[in-house]
């Protein structure tokens, strides 16, 4: 990407992307010009960042071991995975998937998917490694999560592993399943993004164990036999949306801690792209956290609503915002300390 240590965009103090040119004072009687919108460096550099293309090496990918340079694929190999770069190349990735592959390692492949608005994963960047073996296409691609020791959903292990039935890591039925001669790496990426970092992620648990059902995250478990609750945490009952409900606050708060280590530590190739993307981002990350911290319920800026996040997950939110804050300022976002929200104040009874 060719960028010098003074044209990273991440040095530039700027803290909006949408500054505007103060205007001259004119006693003319005659109209202003329209006021001139200024972007920043950031901004830009993410306007030209490419959703597809080549990198020169991976050598923090995590199957950079699984081959080599000069080995030979078959003509089969070659073909199916020069498709999936056609279809990149022919602008079909979604605004908010990029991907980078390697012309001397085509078996290595890394893609970052933006987590969408609505979902606890919102605004949140989220890597995955991915090989393609030799009997490619005859059997899926190797995936690996960037997870940081991170468990931020019950399809996405914090060794890595990403489990889900398009890659044979999980058993669902025969349309969902893996087709050499019909599926993509495109189909793959969306399905991703789609069917793991959703708006209601709690409901992706396919786990039981001894007949009861772990409330995620929160250590409580749910007694009576696997039929029972099987009910209670069915999508649109009263028990199963509490439990979901629960389970995204602990999901945003992960999220969150994936955001931190993320900057920390960004994957070789997208570092000005992290940096980039969370310095644009940062205010409406600490918008969405203050209305969270009032009550809104994850994935919502509405407030005071009565389905609103538990006390105990807008004091975490409120905590742990001040770690992510620091984040932003050493990127160059400015005048966040300020608007970020205090813990909420927790109200005692002491009337007798």
């Amino acid at each position: 990407m060719g960028m010098s240590t003074t044209d990273q965009p991440w040095g530039c103090p700027n803290s909006s992307s949408n500054r505007t040119s103060k205007p001259s004072r004119n006693s003319s009687s005659h109209p202003r010009a329209p006021l001139e919108v200024v972007s920043s460096a950031q901004a830009n550099f993410l306007r030209h960042f490419k959703r597809f293309d080549t990198v020169e090496d991976f050598s923090d990918h995590h199957y950079v071991s699984n081959g080599n340079a000069s080995k030979q694929h078959s003509k089969t190999w070659v073909k199916k995975v020069q498709v999936d770069w056609k279809i990149f190349l022919e602008n079909n990735l979604p605004e908010t998937i990029f991907v980078r592959t390697c012309e001397s390692r085509m078996d290595l492949m890394r893609a970052v998917i933006i987590g969408a608005e609505g979902t606890p994963y919102h605004d949140g960047l989220f890597f995955f490694d991915i090989h393609f073996p030799d009997n490619y296409p005859s059997v899926p691609p190797m995936v690996h999560y960037h997870s940081g020791g991170l468990r931020i959903n019950p399809n996405l292990y914090t060794s890595g592993k990403v489990c889900l039935s398009l890659l044979g890591t999980w058993n669902g039925n025969t349309r969902e399943q893996w087709l050499p001669r019909e599926s993509t790496m495109l189909q793959l990426l969306v399905s991703i993004q789609a069917l793991i970092l959703n708006q209601k992620p709690y409901f992706n648990e396919p786990s039981y164990e001894q007949g009861r059902l772990r409330a995620w995250g929160k250590g409580a478990w749910a007694p009576g036999p696997k039929q029972f609750l099987t009910k209670i945490r069915t999508k649109g009952t009263p028990s199963g949306e509490a439990y979901s409900k629960v389970y995204s606050e602990n999901v945003y708060i992960l999220s969150l801690r994936t955001m931190v280590y993320g900057m920390r530590k960004p994957p070789k190739h997208f570092e000005e792209f992290v940096r980039s993307h969370y310095f644009e981002r940062a205010h409406d990350i600490v918008k969405a956290s203050n209305a969270y911290i009032e009550g809104a319920p994850v994935g919502s800026l509405v407030k005071g609503t009565s389905q609103g996040g538990s006390m105990q997950f807008r004091n975490e939110v409120a905590v742990f915002m001040k770690t992510v804050v620091d984040e932003f300022v050493k990127l160059g976002v400015n005048e966040l300390e300020d608007i970020l929200e205090p813990p909420p104040v927790i109200h005692t009874n002491t009337s007798r």
